[in-house]
């Protein structure tokens, strides 16, 4: 399995395309999201992005849903590869995640406020192929532009079997930093790889995607 480079708030189809010539392997889309999130798709776009996009690339819905069947309708109807969990699902409902989607990777978010995300993400870990760590803030629990303590995602990286993936408040200055820092086995970034306006620089996901090559 190659290390993950996440692109992720992917808006359109042009946008992945953009973002996979710039050199990412992973493109997330953003689906059951509350509305105030600006970059969120409807699922006929995701679906029209996944038919899109070259084989070999991983589709990631990334989603706050909670009940288990309404994620599994969307993640069935996109034919995406990959449901990243960026809420607090508990672990029996992400157990019966796992029963219901059997083909499909599973990721869950796990926010780094304190020492207590790494008894968080070993609970976790049984639930997941992959854990991600990000940053929240009182208003947002993702696409914040923030970074965490990344000390502590290198003890939780250092504690895992399963791998892991780095967001929160990654671009193009501090994403060899962060590499060199954590060892995580991917990266991912949203508003760090944007223009002004919220679309995509191609120049940054390139530089971001080109930082990957140092993933272990």
């Amino acid at each position: 399995m190659s290390p993950v480079i996440k692109v992720c708030g992917i808006q359109n189809v042009d946008e992945a395309l953009g973002a996979v010539e710039a050199g990412t392997n992973t493109i997330g889309m953003l689906l059951g999201v509350p509305d105030y999130v600006q970059d969120k798709i409807s699922p006929e776009t995701a679906k029209q992005i996944v038919s899109s996009i070259p084989r070999g690339i991983r589709t990631v819905m990334v989603t706050h849903l909670l009940e288990v069947n309404d994620i599994v309708e969307i993640a069935g109807y996109t034919g995406v590869s990959t449901v990243q969990i960026h809420n607090e699902l508990i672990t029996n409902k992400m157990d019966q995640l796992r029963r219901n989607l059997p083909d499909l990777g599973l990721i869950k978010a796990i926010h780094v406020l304190d020492n207590t995300a790494i008894k968080q993400a070993k609970e976790y870990e049984p639930f997941s192929d992959m854990i991600l760590l990000d940053t929240k803030t009182k208003g947002r629990i993702g696409g914040t532009g923030k970074i965490h303590d990344w000390n502590i995602s290198k003890k939780i990286v250092d504690k895992m079997k399963r791998p892991v993936i780095l967001a929160g408040g990654l671009n193009p200055d501090n994403i060899e930093d962060a590499i060199k820092k954590v060892r995580p086995f991917g990266i991912d970034a949203n508003s760090g790889l944007e223009h002004e306006d919220g679309t995509k620089d191609f120049k940054k996901i390139r530089i971001f995607s080109l930082a990957g090559l140092l993933l272990s």
